[in-house]
């Protein structure tokens, strides 16, 4: 069998980091590449680093488990799958990737530069595709080389029983990966359905729980082939479902309501239509384009899956079904534009699940309609009641970081900054490293006046994710103000390539094209920004600047009175002050001027505008 050339002896290249990896998904499935990675360098990686990173490296090489111990585990992690009711969402593989690549780095940093070699990566799973990405763009080329080819397939195909003996072969020897690659494509093109049936059932779940959801897609597809709810109707719906979750969770939402539409016609089974009504009114309430959202159909799907979930016999059985129906029709009346209702439907979930589920029964559901009514608490004015559920939820999971993101964010919004900053660092330590705490912290090291260290966050969150919007918004705004207007440029329209009516974005750009002289764009991004998001007081502000650099006091008045909307700000007041006094309306410029001081006894500026 021929290989991809590689780096012979006298090759100037570092020496190889392992033996060259084919990445072919038919072998492994997800991270065939990361977990070959994973399985040459964790038995002799420094103990510390392996389990600084421990959650990545047992996600990416499942059969290494008796050598990297689990360190930090969420609660969903000791629960049967029926129990574990979370979907990952699609960045769940960025986290891990940034994971390994952050291990990989510092073992090299310790190690020395080395060589990655990697064979047919044009059949590697998108998780690796993803990997590799991840690798090039965060370990310098000094210390990981990148080599990437073709390995020739085999001549001869397989015979029906040369792929079942293959996968008897493999089964014997037990590894969790052939299970999610080789397994699977052996026993599609074997004499025997059912035994293909059965392994693509055990990787799609695998894949399923583990974020893996192009996978769950392909082996789901595939799977569906084979199988029809007349011969096993249970194993059929599995695989309906968890296809469905997979697309929805990639953003192909009619996809995945086509699969629903088909298990509509092909099951009479009150389960499967429950679900798939409930599936279905998530997918129109939550599409991930805002405006083919439709939350009148939403409730529409969603009150069927409740009235079917009603007449469900078994007390324990109904209380966590309709529990589930009722907290998404509370997403729609949220939607809809009424919390209250909302709340109200939670709470009755959280009543059924007190009432009539076993002591301790799904605690992922009880801890998910507690941080819901958490929100719904806050939206409706109440965040001390929001903040008791958060302590419960944390208390009862500390090792999920996405619920110390929602307590962060609601001890923020209470001016209790350093337990804020408390919960978001725990957030980067309990998993996998994510954009979102430190562009959080960025925000109160920003309001603190610490501009520099919300620009370190700032640019670490954007090396997580280049492609994470919101911080590419704050990001081009700190730099605008900093002076470096040319990389807020390339931080304004990186982000309106991904998100073109993001007004924040927009008004980033318009502040670069004041400052470079280019008034009209400036203008034209201002206005654009204040037709998306009228109340955004930075656009106003900005505009009122500019209206007053073009000889328009009047027209800076109007805008820098928008801006003030929020509330009193020194700055801005100081300004329109500037602007009043231009336009000759003095008695409004001293008025103030002199709120100013008071919010900012020690301005120099504002002190020697009142004094002349």
């Amino acid at each position: 069998m021929s290989r991809a050339p590689h780096p012979p002896e006298e090759s100037p290249l570092p020496p190889l980091l392992l033996p060259p990896v084919d990445a072919d998904r038919r072998l492994r499935g997800p991270y065939t590449l990361g977990g070959a990675i994973v399985s040459a360098l964790a038995p002799a990686a420094r103990p510390e680093l392996v389990a600084r990173y421990d959650i990545e490296l047992r996600a990416m090489a499942p059969d290494m488990h008796g050598v990297i111990p689990a360190r930090r585990q969420s609660v969903a992690a000791h629960l049967p799958s029926a129990e574990r009711i979370l979907v990952h969402a699609p960045k769940r593989t960025l986290r891990l990737s940034n994971g390994l690549a952050e291990f990989l780095r510092e073992h090299l940093a310790e190690t020395g530069p080395r060589t990655l070699v990697v064979e047919n990566l044009h059949r590697a799973d998108p998780t690796d595709h993803e990997l590799l990405a991840v690798l090039r763009r965060r370990i310098p080329a000094e210390l990981l080389t990148v080599v990437t080819g073709e390995r020739a397939a085999a001549d001869e195909p397989l015979s029906e029983e040369e792929h079942d003996a293959r996968a008897d072969e493999l089964e014997r020897e037990g590894t969790v990966g052939a299970r999610l690659g080789a397994i699977p494509y052996h026993r599609e093109h074997g004499g025997d359905p059912s035994k293909a049936v059965a392994a693509f059932r055990f990787a799609v779940q695998w894949c399923l729980d583990a974020g893996c959801h192009d996978a769950v897609v392909d082996l789901g597809r595939r799977a569906l082939r084979l199988t029809a709810p007349q011969g096993d109707p249970e194993t059929w719906w599995r695989l309906v479902h968890s296809t469905a979750t997979a697309l929805a969770a990639l953003g192909r939402e009619e996809e995945a309501e086509e699969l629903f539409d088909r298990a509509r016609r092909e099951s009479v089974s009150p389960a499967v239509h429950s679900a798939a009504a409930y599936s279905t009114g998530m997918l129109k309430v939550r599409h991930h384009d805002p405006a083919r959202r439709d939350a009148d159909a939403a409730l529409a799907w969603v009150n069927q899956a409740i009235a079917i979930s009603t007449l469900i016999p078994d007390p324990r059985e109904r209380a966590f079904k309709l529990g589930f129906d009722l907290n998404g029709r509370a997403l729609v009346e949220v939607r809809r534009g009424d919390p209250a209702k909302a709340l109200e439907l939670v709470q009755q979930a959280v009543d059924l699940a007190e009432r009539d589920l076993p002591p301790g029964g799904h605690p992922i559901h009880r801890l998910v309609l507690l941080a819901n009514r958490a929100q719904l608490t806050v939206m409706l004015g109440r965040p001390e009641e929001a903040l008791e559920d958060l302590d419960a939820v944390i208390a009862a999971d500390p090792g999920y970081p996405d619920y110390y993101i929602d307590r962060g964010n609601l001890l923020h919004r209470l001016g209790r900054m350093d337990e804020a900053i408390a919960d978001y660092e725990t957030a980067m330590r309990v998993g996998p490293p994510f954009p979102e705490p430190y562009y959080n912290r960025a925000e109160i090291r920003f309001s603190r006046g610490d501009h520099r260290g919300a620009l370190d966050d700032l640019d670490h969150a954007l090396e997580l994710d280049p492609g994470f919007v919101d911080g590419l918004a704050n990001r081009a705004g700190l730099l605008a103000a900093f002076g470096e207007y040319g990389r807020a440029r390339a931080d304004a329209e990186a982000g309106l390539a991904l998100d073109p009516a993001n007004p924040y974005l927009l008004c980033a750009l318009g502040q670069v094209e004041m400052a470079e002289g280019r008034h009209d764009r400036a203008r034209a991004a201002f206005d654009r920004a204040l037709e998306l998001a009228p109340t955004l007081a930075a656009a106003w502000a900005n505009r009122g600047m500019l209206a007053f650099e073009a000889g328009d006091p009047e027209g800076a008045v109007a805008d820098f009175t928008r801006a003030l909307e929020p509330g009193a700000d020194a700055a801005l007041l100081f300004n329109r002050a500037m602007a009043l006094r231009a336009a000759g309306r003095e008695e409004e410029a001293v008025a103030d001027l002199t709120r100013a001081l008071e919010l900012a006894p020690d301005d120099e500026d504002i002190l020697r505008e009142l004094k002349g």
